[in-house]
Parts: C-alpha cells; structure tokens; sequence
C-alpha cells in the first residue's frame, strides 16, 4: 500500500460525477423508496458480473441478490399489496399510490429476474470450465447415474410424499419459500389422468453433490458434480410413480408474507410472537415462480388453489429460487474465492496482555470490523464474566445469531451469581425464533430478561459492565453500529466504541431504565437518543451549518448509512445545500434524496459502495465552523439509519467520538477511506439511475483492501509507530 495521500474532487468541481439537472413541474423531489432498493439490488446482482471477482465470489453475488429479492417481495411488496386489498391510498414519499408502485416494481422484477437468468447461464458455463458442473437435465456419467440413482432411492423416496390432486384429496398447503413439483400422469392400466404434488422439504439440500471427484457433466473426468434436488426427484420420477407414464411435470416456487404486525395491545409479547410466527408460515402468497413450460392445466390449478391475485407471477427457463445457489459457494474451491482473511486482534489490547478493562481505562477505543477480530466483544463480556470485581452486566440484544458467543458469556456471568440484564428483541424480522430461544436459556440461567417495549423496536447495540475497583464503581461501556452476532461481523463493516468515561456511563445506565422500566432519561451528558433526541440533535447540527456558511465560515456535511429515506431528513440536507453547504453523502441501499438538482440539491452529491464486505457502519460527521476534515469536526457514530422508522419507532443511539485518536479513525481512516472509494462505488444521478465511478489515470483506490492491509488508528498500541497507517487526505482541486 502506497502511503501517497490520495485526494477527492471537491463538489463544486464533481461535474463530472453528478450532472447538474432541473425539476420538472410533475417531478418529485424525491425518490421511491421501493425503486430505490430494486435499484440497489441492481447493484448487488452487478457484482455477479465483476471480472475481477474469483467466480464462486460472482455466484455469492447472485445468490445473494436473490434472497435479498425474497425479503423484499416477502415483506415490502407484501405491505403494498395489503394496503391494495385495504384500500388505502396514503402516496409514498415521491407521490405514487400503492398500486401505481406495485405496478413499478413488477416491472422492475421481470428485469431483474431475467437478468438473473441470464447472469446465471453464464456463471454456469464458467463453472463447467472450472470443472464444477450442474447437471440439472443433462445426461451424466454412469458411474454418477448409479450413486445419485441410489441417493435417490435411500435419502429421497422414503421422505417426499405424492398426493394426488382431485375431489377427496384437498390441496395441500405449501409454506413460505416451499418448493414443489407437479406431476400430470396416465394410469398405464386404464388411461385416467391425474395431477399429483411432491412438496420438498425444506430440510432436504437445494443441490446434491456427487461425492469425491466424478465424471462431470460435460464427459471430462474430475471436478465437483451438483444436481439440484429439484431435478433429481424429476430424473428418477418413475421409481416414485411405477405403473403410470409421466406426461409432463414442471417446478413451483412460493413466497408469502412474512411480515408480522403486533397489535399494542397485546398482553403477553411471548405468547403473542409464538403465535405470529405461526401465522407468518401460512401468509397470503406474494409471488409464485414457476418453470417457463409448465403444464398449462397444472399451472391454472396452481393459480386457483393458491388463491393469486395481487402475486406477482414468474415464469422462468432458468433455476428457480436463486437464493439456493449458495450451498454451490460453499465448494471447497480456495482458487475460486477471495483469499482468505484473518482479522486483526488490535495491538492495544495485545499490550495489555488481553485485559480489555485495562485497555479501555487508558483511553476509548474502537474496533472496526470485519478487519479487527468481534472476538474482542466476545472477550469484554467473557472477561467481565469471570472477573470477580464485575458486579452487574447489562446487555442489549437485536440479533445474535444460532451460535452465540454473547448470549452464552451472559450465562456464564450470571452462574456465577452476577447481576445480570439482557434486553431481548423480539421484533428482529426473521429472527424471532432464535431470540425467543435465547431468552428462554437466558431465563433458565438467572438472568433477567426484559422485552423492551410493545411498538417500538429496541435496535440499538449497547453493553455495560459495572466492576468494583478501588475508587469506586466503575461502568464500561460498549456501543456499536452492528449486532451481536458473531457470523455477520465478519462480512459487515461496523464499528464498536469502548469507552469507560463516566459521563457516558451514566447516560447508558438510564437508557437501560428507560428500556426496561419506561423511566425516560433526562439530563443526557453524552449519549442521544431515539426516539427522544437523535431526531432533533440531526436537525440541530445540520442547522450549525447552514448558520456557519451564511457566517462565512467553511460548512460541510459527511454521512455515510445504510438507508437514507426520512422526508425531514432529506428536506434539512436539501435547505443545506441551498445554502451553500456541502454535502457528501455514503448511501449504500436506498436513497430517495434526489442529488444534482439545480436550486434543490446542486451542493449535494451521493454515492454507494458495494464490494467483498456489506458496509452497515453508520457516521454522521459535521465541519462546525472548520475545513473538512478537522479535529474540530463534530462526528458521530450510530446504531442508526436517517429513516422515519429509526428515528421515530425504533430505540437507537447517537454516540459522539470525543477521544482524538478515535476522532481522527473514524472521521479520517474509515470516513474519508469510504469517501475516496473508487474501485467499489457508484454514483447517484438525479434520474435516480447508478454508474460506476470512473477511475482516472489508473489511480483506483480500494476501501476494503485499504483496511485490510493496515491497521486502525485507535487499535493499533504504542508498538505500531504513525507511519504505519498510510494517510488519506481530501486536496481541493482535480482527483490526485
């Protein structure tokens, strides 16, 4: 890594990232937010297409693109099509009925799907050269023949169940996500005709690998053999129908919807999730795929059982349910894949011989993952478990994932007869269950577990440890952007603060009671708070620019979040920058601020990056009357988004970085690096539509690699001299 400064264009020279453009009299200052997402799978889905991904990297992509799509028809376009049925006609932000963005977003999905297809005929024929084949309909060697004709017969028969689909045989029900198969049959014996339905269950694979190295479908010997399971069951059909001749068959997927609404009245949260859950599984049907030449007749009986109205319909020649493709990523193919990365365990801790107590009492730290170990989370609460002098531990939990690390630390510490409190949320979307899991093991050990409120999410990301030392009681305290959840901080970027300055204990200490007994905190010293005053300390610092630049003073706005849809929001950014702030804005899924737009948000522009990690750290940074960026800058991080929800429905924290040395780390290494991404990132244009930014003169500049190969400012001890972390610096003028 060169440690070359690398420079920015400043916005007023960014012509050539955002053209300037005019509102049009019927035109929105705003973007749909549905269109905005479909527009960052988009994104997602050309990622698949990246050259200069390893190919199992390209097919993650793929199959990543379409569990995203699932979730997406699962829960938003579920929500439009209940307002349909309701008839409600309350316009989104941009001014569009509910069926005029159904009607959108069918567009848009018929272009997606397609471009999935056609994405995955091509990944599939790179796959064969790299000896990775899927057989699907394709003739296979004898030898593979005769051990998937035995799989079949062994693993398959004795679990999947034909039903005849007539008068004394009702239709059965298909759940959320199921797969089936339809079957139209000749009795040989009598010439009647039948449809029959196999449902596949979901605890079977999406694809069987042929074990050990095979013939490959294409003749040529080794390599890896897939079929999906799908395919297979249609392959060896006859075995499971003797005495009929099959006449045709075709492939079925349903969607439902997922979403689960939870009435404020209701009087056992437990008892009402455990039930909703339940309800979620039999959802009204949101989108049925099927195979391009299925039976006609199959298909109108399919459609009328299923009861499709406002579903959205998808014939396809391709594979059904590309979310499946992942179990083919998981190959053992090193070459195929990015090279493997260990992360960091930072120095500073190290220094302390592991006492994260220690280190944390020096001075504040962060840790920035995927790059820096989450065992460091992990080894704070098991450390505090342990220690003796650690009297209460205070834990909030939004998704911890099915091997908990987290959950089984706070177990620990309250066998060990510590005082111990675990917020649990039981309105995480999807993961539900496995909280409702956690807190019963929870409970079982002692600790005390509290629900959080009726109708607001409790998504904030906070721990705090109560020890006994010989001043007095001391509180350290961990605040992060992520979750609790070991599987995800390796892929996500997010950010967690360690701080034990008292102030900020404090103020933990009467979120917790606002939490868990609804006692509103008052007279906050640090820490703000949604829905009390994150909403409005936004709104305060946007408004100290605004006032700074009509002062003569230099004003600047830095954001960067996952989504950024709240209309108030938007409409102080764009009063900003027609005042004359500039505005530079990391956006990495929906965005419905419209940049570029001459007398609305020409000082504004946009931008997302999408790459090897999912950016999901949120920081939200402020000139305050100084040259971006500055010491003097205000900067923040957060649990979260500048949306309605987050601000307004949701428990959330606002946590501002006063240490300098995490200052400088947040604002100038991950802030800055996010802003100077060139390898990864997309422009924002005000038609709403994405480009690749342009690397000139071959200077790219890669976030992920950067911080990859260096270590953080605040993590990396006295060992590690400055130098050792290249500096990233904004030049006013053209781009280094």
């Amino acid at each position: 890594m060169s440690t070359s400064p690398i420079g920015i264009d400043p916005i007023p020279a960014a012509a050539n990232a955002v053209q300037m453009a005019e509102l049009g009299p019927e035109e929105s200052p705003y973007f749909n937010r549905e269109l905005s997402w479909l527009q960052f799978n988009q994104r997602v889905l050309a990622e698949a297409c990246n050259p200069a991904y390893p190919l199992l990297e390209r097919l993650r992509f793929l199959s990543i693109s379409g569990s995203n799509l699932d979730e997406f028809m699962m829960i938003r376009v579920a929500g439009l099509v209940g307002q349909v049925q309701r008839g409600f006609d309350t316009p989104s932000i941009d001014g569009r009925s509910p069926g005029q963005q159904l009607a959108a977003i069918r567009e848009k999905l018929a272009e997606l799907s397609a471009v999935q297809q056609t994405i995955w005929r091509e990944l599939r024929a790179s796959l064969s050269k790299a000896e990775i084949h899927i057989a699907d309909e394709e003739r296979v060697s004898a030898e593979a023949h005769r051990w998937l004709g035995n799989y079949f017969r062994n693993e398959i028969l004795p679990i999947i169940t034909p039903q005849a689909l007539d008068p004394a045989h009702p239709f059965p029900f298909v759940q959320n996500e199921g797969l089936g198969l339809l079957f139209t049959l000749t009795r040989n014996a009598t010439g009647e005709q039948l449809i029959e339905m196999v449902l596949i269950p979901s605890a079977l694979p999406r694809f069987v690998r042929v074990p050990g190295e095979v013939t490959g479908a294409s003749g040529g010997s080794g390599g890896a053999l897939y079929i999906s399971i799908a395919r297979l069951i249609q392959r060896y059909a006859g075995e499971l129908f003797p005495g009929f001749t099959i006449q045709g068959d075709g492939l079925f997927r349903v969607l439902r919807d997922s979403d689960i609404e939870i009435a404020e009245e209701a009087e056992d949260l437990v008892r009402t999730f455990r039930s909703a859950i339940q309800r979620r599984r039999r959802g009204q049907v949101i989108q049925l795929e099927i195979d391009e030449d299925f039976d006609a007749a199959a298909e109108a009986l399919l459609l009328d059982q299923l009861g499709i109205n406002e579903a959205a319909l998808i014939k396809t020649d391709g594979i059904i349910g590309v979310d499946g493709l992942a179990e083919i990523v998981r190959e053992d193919r090193p070459d195929l894949k990015f090279d493997a990365y260990s992360p960091r365990f930072p120095e500073r801790i190290r220094e302390h011989d592991g006492d994260a107590f220690s280190a944390i009492r020096e001075k504040d730290l962060i840790v920035h993952h995927p790059y820096e170990s989450f065992e460091v989370v992990v080894d704070f609460l098991r450390q505090a478990a342990a220690d003796p002098d650690v009297v209460a531990i205070k834990q909030m939990l939004y998704r911890a994932g099915s091997q908990s690390a987290v959950v089984n630390a706070l177990i620990e510490a309250a066998e060990a007869g510590k005082s111990v409190t675990a917020v649990v949320e039981l309105k995480a979307r999807f993961d539900e269950e496995q909280n409702l899991h956690w807190a019963g093991k929870l409970e079982r050990a002692g600790v005390q577990v509290i629900y959080g409120f009726t109708d607001w999410k409790t998504h904030a990301k906070v721990a705090m440890v109560v020890r006994r030392e010989a001043e007095g009681f001391r509180t350290y305290c961990h605040l992060g952007t992520g979750n609790y959840h070991p599987v995800t901080a390796r892929v996500y970027t997010d950010l967690s603060f360690f701080t034990a300055d008292p102030k900020m204990g404090r103020d933990v200490a009467k979120m917790f009671n606002f939490v868990t007994g609804y006692v509103e905190p008052h007279a906050l010293e640090r820490l703000h708070i949604a829905p009390i005053d994150l909403r409005e300390e936004i709104y305060a610092r946007i408004d100290t620019e605004i006032a700074n630049v009509r002062n003569g003073k230099p004003a600047a706005i830095w954001m960067k979040c996952n989504q950024l849809t709240d209309e108030g929001v938007i409409d102080r950014l764009y009063a900003a920058s027609n005042a004359g702030v500039q505005v530079e804005l990391v956006v990495r899924g929906i965005c419905c601020l419209r940049p570029g737009i001459a007398g609305l948000s020409e000082n504004i522009r946009v931008k997302s990056v999408i790459g090897r990690f999912l950016e999901h750290s949120r920081i939200y940074a402020f000139a305050n009357g100084h040259p971006m960026p500055s010491a003097e800058a205000a900067v923040f991080i957060a649990s979260a988004d500048m949306m309605g929800r987050n601000l307004d429905r949701r428990v959330e924290t606002l946590i501002p970085i006063i240490n300098r040395t995490v200052h400088d780390q947040v604002l100038q290494q991950v802030l800055l690096a996010n802003m100077l991404d060139s390898e990864q990132s997309w422009w924002l244009h005000p038609d709403g539509s994405y480009s690749r930014v342009a690397v000139e003169d071959g200077k790219a500049f890669n976030c992920h690699r950067y911080f990859m190969t260096n270590p953080s400012l605040s993590g990396r001890g006295g060992a590690l001299e400055a130098g050792a972390v290249p500096k990233l610096s904004l030049r006013r003028g053209a781009v280094a």
